[in-house]
């Protein structure tokens, strides 16, 4: 049996061409995601793929807002990808994409030389502040979706913007004491994960035996006071501009099991081993409660999230930092491409994240207030 649109073999039993994408038989219906107690609608109008199984018309990327510079020439991109100066093949908007909600917040998303797309995802938040100054607040999350799940990269999409809706307003105080205030964080945070696997849920075909699964980590900060959760290996790291770096999260990994027992981190994390986590969100996941922690800064410096295709080149807090310091650069979209580009020419072996805020405290960010918004497309740590 062939494709009618290709020719190309199929499978028996096909529903759609596995070289063109075109569907087979009875339509299927495409589920709309939405945003677990958010009121909101997780894809918004940024960058969405076509799930693997599914039609490539059946959610196509949109346009790009606006001019797009071509990133060989700095010519335009045009609405067919190529560039209308040097004809070079721009990527789609979800194998890169970049948000910057504040000037001094910013993230890229990338595909990776060595990825045929991009299963990872982003969902940012900023406090404005006048002039562009660091705000007080700045909401952080990177998910990644598993590359041997089907749909992955629509799930991870689907699962960091509605955890991003969840964690829209500041965190909650609790009854004036330390650990009233860690329980309703906690609170908080499980109900972002919680909404996250709610949209990979309903992203996600009923009829599948290999359900997309994702990663999820997400940095929120407020004033000095850095809070994460984190569920499988995409991490978050507090890179002061002097101090001592620090990996905040802990991973949900064979490789961190194995560092737990005594094993050195260049062993475990160069293991054959080394990706396999043992904690993810999706219909097929056992335990969706995410690791919480937090810090209070004493200085300026990065919060940054990023997945493995990042840290997998520089995975020790020190070797990140010195990436940082070797951009030089106060820039966090300029930051963000430049350990994107760290990391693809380390190799590129898997899709790549890196969204960042930067803390300055030479703005007192305690004294100011919140009013976040919703980007345009484009102490010790301790753990609860």
């Amino acid at each position: 049996m062939n494709c009618p649109s290709c020719q190309a073999a199929l499978a028996p039993g096909a529903r759609f061409c596995e070289n063109c994408g075109a569907q087979l038989g009875a339509a299927v219906a495409v589920p709309t995601p939405v945003a677990a107690a958010s009121g909101g609608d997780p894809l918004g109008d940024a960058p969405i793929s076509a799930p693997t199984r599914k039609p490539a018309a059946a959610l196509p990327d949109p346009p790009a807002p606006g001019r797009r510079p071509c990133a060989e020439c700095g010519g335009e991109v045009g609405p067919d990808l190529y560039c209308v100066e040097c004809g070079t093949k721009a990527p789609s908007e979800r194998d890169h994409f970049q948000e910057q909600p504040a000037p001094w917040v910013a993230g890229v998303c990338d595909k990776a030389i060595g990825k045929a797309r991009n299963e990872d995802a982003m969902a940012l938040l900023a406090g404005a502040q006048p002039g562009g100054r660091p705000g007080s607040r700045a909401v952080l999350i990177v998910m990644d979706g598993v590359s041997n799940s089907i749909d992955s990269d629509v799930a991870s999409l689907a699962g960091a913007r509605a955890a991003r809706e969840v964690l829209r307003m500041p965190l909650p105080a609790g009854m004036g004491t330390p650990d009233s205030r860690d329980a309703a964080v906690r609170k908080v945070l499980g109900d972002a994960a919680a909404a996250a696997n709610t949209a990979i849920v309903a992203v996600t075909d009923p009829d599948s035996t290999n359900p997309a699964s994702a990663t999820f980590t997400a940095a929120v900060l407020e004033g000095r006071r850095i809070t994460w959760a984190n569920i499988g290996d995409s991490r978050s790291y507090w890179l002061p501009d002097a101090g001592t770096p620090v990996q905040l999260s802990v991973d949900d990994s064979v490789a961190q099991a194995q560092m737990a027992a005594g094993v050195a981190r260049e062993v475990a994390e160069t293991g054959p081993q080394a990706h396999a986590i043992t904690k993810w969100l999706g219909r097929d996941s056992e335990d969706q409660t995410p690791t919480v922690g937090s810090l209070e800064v004493q200085e300026s410096g990065w919060l940054l999230a990023c997945s493995d295709g990042l840290w997998n080149y520089a995975s020790e807090p020190e070797a990140l930092a010195a990436q940082v310091r070797a951009a030089a650069t106060d820039d966090p979209l300029a930051l963000a491409l430049a350990l994107v580009a760290f990391a693809n020419g380390a190799g590129g072996h898997d899709n790549i994240t890196a969204a960042l805020a930067r803390v300055d405290l030479a703005v007192d960010p305690a004294a100011l207030g919140h009013n976040d918004h919703t980007p345009t497309p484009g102490g010790e740590p301790t753990d609860g």
